[in-house]
């Protein structure tokens, strides 16, 4: 009976053992899909992460592409100003001399010349005498007593016309300001 018990046990740890080995690859071949499981989502995250990053990348050169094109021309146009500020004053003094005919042909260009550069994104930025003074639009040459109280701290004279290309103000007006 000994043998029959020893034989019995025998076989019960063969079959624990046996189900101990099957259990362990159930755990590894588990394990080996789980880490798989783990690798996708890894890789799944740096895929998105990466198509962010390009989609990103794309978004900033794309507005990068259009501010330069918009301020291209602003090198050209800056040495234009000095130009257009020469011919403002040549109409002033030729308005003086009364002759119809050399005014109207000297007006003609002289608005060419202002459609061509408006046509290309140059805008006169705006101020007026009487308007509130404002740092961020205008620059300031100098103050002077102000003509009435109501001038005080206002623009009293424009001494050089400001433009903008664009939104982006390339030469700000120079004005006196009442003190």
């Amino acid at each position: 009976m000994n043998t029959e018990h020893q034989n019995e046990e025998q076989q019960e740890l063969e079959n624990q053992t046996e189900n101990q080995v099957e259990s362990r690859e159930n755990n590894t071949e588990l394990s080996a899909e789980e880490q798989l499981k783990e690798e996708l989502a890894k890789e799944k995250d740096k895929f998105l992460r990466l198509f962010a990053e390009f989609e990103n990348y794309k978004k900033r050169t794309t507005k990068e592409r259009i501010e330069l094109f918009k301020t291209a021309n602003q090198d050209v146009l800056q040495s234009m100003l000095p130009i257009l500020d020469d011919f403002d004053r040549a109409m002033i003094e030729i308005s003086k001399s009364g002759e119809k005919v050399l005014v109207e042909g000297v007006q003609l260009i002289h608005n060419k010349l202002k459609d061509t550069l408006a046509s290309k994104g140059l805008e006169l930025v705006e101020v007026k005498i009487g308007d509130a003074f404002d740092a961020d639009f205008a620059e300031a040459v100098t103050q002077i007593p102000a003509p009435s109280d109501d001038l005080k701290g206002k623009i009293v004279d424009i001494v050089e016309k400001g433009y903008k290309l664009g939104d982006k103000i390339i030469r700000y007006p120079k004005v006196v300001t009442g003190c």
